[in-house]
């Protein structure tokens, strides 16, 4: 697949999330004749190639490493030779390696194309039960309980439904700081180990979650968090918005523009607070 005259092409490769036969075809193929496969952990990819009979180059393409082996890709791919980029699992670039090299590529001219595969994010979305027609994917939360609960203080009026990547240990914690931010009856939904042995999905609120996980082994696994979204913010008060518009027009700003200005500030309509502005 080396592509000759001219520069090369970048692929981002998804590979199963757990059950192997979830390997499409085009990705088999894909991996099978490019000249290089970028990979998180050439161990774990190298048995999956195996799996399938696929000999293929690899190099290492980890968090560690990325700014320096980004340059060294988008070298050989100037050079004319194409690159796969796989994570452990899933699609590449999703809270793995991957966006600084197709943000470079992009720079450089590189055509950089998908290999569409499983995606753990949706997958747990389309089971949670919870609405699908919008959401927001904020991939792994803080570590830190100060910091994540911060995170989630900023996330507390989105409306959409929110997925979370999250390690099996701070689940509980988790749950709790999202009970201590949202209430204990926002539901939630805890997908575990999707398309493998033990999948395992627990809907409820966020107090009924907690409890069942209190009552059973700790988690194990790969975990993905759905949440449901919230209210949205209130919309602001007429007076409260003329008021700083006025504040604005007593500092020698027009008052259409003192207006569109508030208005954008609040995302609201800028004709209420300007005829307000006119009237004496």
């Amino acid at each position: 697949m080396s592509a000759g005259v001219g520069t090369g092409t970048l692929y981002l490769v998804g590979t199963p999330i757990g059950n192997l036969g979830d390997m499409t075809s085009r990705a088999r193929e894909t991996l099978a004749e490019v000249d290089l496969v970028a990979c998180e952990d050439t161990r774990r990819t190298g048995a999956l190639l195996d799996h399938f009979g696929i000999e293929a180059r690899m190099v290492s393409f980890f968090e560690g490493n990325e700014r320096e082996r980004t340059s060294e890709l988008v070298r050989g791919l100037l050079a004319g030779r194409s690159v796969a980029v796989v994570s452990d699992a899933g699609m590449p670039g999703l809270s793995d390696p991957g966006f600084r090299l197709v943000r470079e590529c992009a720079a450089q001219g590189i055509t950089v194309t998908a290999v569409p595969g499983p995606s753990a994010v949706v997958a747990a979305l389309v089971v949670s039960g919870l609405p699908t027609d919008r959401y927001v994917y904020e991939g792994f939360l803080p570590r830190r309980g100060g910091d994540r609960r911060a995170r989630l203080g900023a996330l507390t009026h989105e409306e959409r439904t929110l997925v979370f990547f999250e390690s099996p240990r701070r689940v509980p914690q988790t749950l709790e700081d999202m009970g201590t931010v949202f209430g204990p009856d926002r539901r939630v939904v805890v997908a575990r180990e999707l398309t493998k042995i033990h999948e395992e999905v627990i809907r409820g609120t966020i107090a009924e979650v907690a409890a069942t996980l209190a009552g059973q082994e700790p988690l194990k696994g790969e975990v993905v968090l759905v949440l449901e979204g919230g209210s949205a913010l209130p919309p602001p008060d007429l007076d409260a918005l003329v008021a700083e518009a006025r504040g604005l027009v007593e500092g020698g700003m027009k008052k259409r523009v003192a207006a569109h200005e508030v208005a954008a500030r609040h995302g609201v309509h800028a004709n209420p607070i300007y005829d307000a502005l006119l009237r004496p």
